[in-house]
């Protein structure tokens, strides 16, 4: 398979302010021309340029490659990893960004139930990319993360269907009882992509896909995480058995890259050619 090509995109950085006019524009244009002139603009091109990025022509090599190595052996599904979470980037429900998933017991009485916790797998080639028409949801150069464009996306679900992993949502613009009843916790904004949103009705991300972000908005100036300081995917943070681990596989000696070294490891679905960025130990 020939190496993916990344776009330039402003979100390369964090976010800026958001600015809604855009988005509602694009949606404007989307029903004046139908579904059969959309499909002609993307085939050549046309109409989409101020949406869309421009192919990087460098061979930037990127500077880190952030992802998981989750223990099967010590998850215990208590789901602790969900909960922090939504704590952290306030998902409101049907969206989360980790779940964890249960086989069961097996036949014997002495089989023990596994249990796998499900992130974005952030692909070295992600399906939901290529997919995407307005160009809102990209690898970004210099870490690899799949990130959403809040104000690109146009909530048409294709990178929903074209994940293999089921790590995408639509936020259907549902609240929690806190956020309806307008307590403090309403107020308080999420610290999603630095961007620091507030939830209003009819507002992004609300009609939005949404996902994973290995919760980069805590990453210092230079791209960094400092595990010391708390400044480290919750999920990880907060696992009670230490089951999920987060680092840099660009770095020999990070502790992710170690564990594959030391373990054997699977990946979900290599077969389809994803290269997902979070690995499980046997």
């Amino acid at each position: 398979m020939t190496a993916p090509t990344e776009t330039a995109h402003p979100a390369d950085e964090l976010l800026p302010a958001p600015d809604t006019r855009a988005r509602r524009e694009v949606l404007d244009w989307l029903f004046k021309i139908g579904a059969g002139s959309l499909a002609v603009a993307i085939g050549t091109g046309s109409g989409l340029a101020p949406l869309v990025s421009a192919v990087a022509g460098d061979e930037t090599k990127r500077k880190f490659r952030y992802g998981m190595v989750i223990d099967t052996r010590r998850c215990v599904g208590c789901r602790a990893c969900v909960v922090a979470c939504k704590a952290e980037n306030k998902t409101p429900p049907g969206v989360s960004y980790t779940v964890v998933v249960e086989n069961g017991f097996g036949e014997r009485p002495d089989d023990r139930p596994l249990f796998l916790t499900k992130p974005c797998f952030h692909c070295d080639e992600p399906p939901c990319v290529s997919v995407c028409p307005v160009g809102a949801t990209f690898k970004r150069k210099q870490d690899g993360i799949v990130v959403v464009d809040y104000e690109r996306c146009i909530g048409c679900r294709y990178c929903i269907v074209a994940c293999p992993y089921q790590a995408r949502y639509f936020d259907f613009g549902e609240d929690y009882a806190a956020t309806e009843e307008n307590t403090p916790y309403a107020e308080m904004p999420s610290p999603e992509y630095r961007q620091f949103r507030t939830r209003q009705a009819d507002e992004s991300p609300i009609g939005n896909v949404r996902k994973c972000t290995f919760c980069l908005h805590l990453q210092d100036a230079e791209g960094k995480y400092d595990k010391s300081a708390g400044r480290w995917p919750a999920c990880a943070k907060t696992c009670t058995g230490k089951a999920i681990h987060f680092g840099d596989f660009n770095d020999p000696e990070s502790e992710v890259s170690r564990l594959l070294s030391e373990r054997q490891a699977i990946r979900l679905k290599e077969e389809l050619g994803t290269e997902p960025n979070v690995y499980y130990l046997l």
